[in-house]
């Protein structure tokens, strides 16, 4: 019998198909219908920096909004329900204690004391693990890569110190080296590292001339830069690795393996397919693996990594680069 089981941040999963983090998984439904159909674990939606600070702000309006009556008033404190991110924490702890798949929360912040204080909340609700979502879109021209980097190592590093579940990062491929930035993650104890993030972009409308919001899907093929960093990465850090970012189908959950992923992230495939899709992955990669006589996910996982192929291939340098232009005609055909 085929075993799909494999290990993610020292958690068993039962497959390598997890919910990753967005709008609906912060629907204690929708949860309980992604563990029906075969999930093997949700990562809770991000709790923001910029909630926290909204929230923050609202409180403090409230707190001086009577601060000019007399004082007869018994009291100024209003009576705030859940004030600060106390919701999120209740429906995170809600979603831990409701499903029997791992829970693991998701954290997006800016200020070093917002990662400190909010990651050692979180991981008082019982979730199993936490991911830290490093959102890096530079906009300070007077900060040089070493020093946010450094910001970004300082607090993984207490965050850690504090924190005694798992840890996963999840960051962007937009670091002057990321895998000098990742090995230097890996060796201060991170768990797992999550390839990668999807940034929303700024569009504009050319007939008002002005900014609009845009909420784009990931396309199919968009998993191919977390395809080739896990096949670089594999037994080279100690970490697991998770690829996310353009996972629709059961063949490319197969081919992020083969590179060394140890397991997915999908949110598209899930919003375009409904949670069925779950099944069908798992069958389709349940049917590779018997024809190719698989019994579990170790005995090809990596088998197509950086460090299991010959030295002279060309597949994870810049000369495949140079090797496909030059033999372009074979890609494209010859059209003269």
């Amino acid at each position: 019998m085929k075993n799909l089981k494999t290990k993610y941040m020292g958690i068993e999963l039962d497959n390598p198909i997890i919910i990753g983090a967005s709008n609906m998984s912060n629907d204690l439904d929708k949860l309980k219908k992604a563990e029906e159909h075969g999930a093997a674990a949700i990562i809770f939606k991000s709790l923001f920096e910029e909630q926290i600070q909204l929230e923050r702000l609202q409180l403090d309006e409230k707190l001086t909004e009577f601060n000019n009556l007399n004082a007869e008033m018994l009291t100024i404190h209003p009576s705030l329900k859940h004030a600060g991110p106390e919701k999120h924490l209740i429906n995170l702890r809600n979603a831990k204690e409701s499903l029997s798949i791992p829970v693991i929360a998701s954290l997006n912040a800016v200020n070093y004391e917002t990662w400190i204080k909010y990651a050692k909340l979180i991981s008082e609700t019982g979730v199993d693990g936490i991911e830290l979502n490093f959102y890096q879109s530079p906009s300070d021209f007077t900060m040089d890569a070493k020093e946010i980097e450094d910001q970004q190592i300082n607090i993984v590093n207490a965050i850690k110190k504090d924190s005694t579940i798992p840890i996963s990062v999840k960051l962007s491929p937009n670091y002057s080296n990321i895998l000098n930035f990742i090995s230097k993650l890996d060796q201060i104890g991170v768990d797992a590292f999550v390839l990668f993030n999807s940034f929303f972009q700024p569009d504009i409308d050319v007939a008002n001339e002005k900014h609009i919001k845009s909420l784009n899907y990931s396309n199919e093929g968009d998993y191919k830069k977390s395809l080739r960093y896990s096949g670089l990465l594999f037994g080279n850090i100690k970490a697991d690795v998770c690829a996310s970012h353009g996972v629709f189908t059961g063949a490319d959950v197969i081919k992020l393996i083969l590179s060394g992923a140890t397991c997915v992230q999908g949110v598209s495939t899930f919003y375009k397919n409904d949670f069925k899709q779950i099944t069908k992955i798992k069958n389709e990669l349940l049917d590779w693996m018997e024809t190719k006589n698989y019994k579990n996910l170790d005995e090809f996982r990596g088998k197509l990594s950086k460090n299991k192929l010959s030295n002279d291939s060309l597949v994870y340098k810049r000369g495949q680069y140079i090797d496909l232009l030059m033999n372009s005609e074979n890609i494209f055909g010859d059209k003269h």
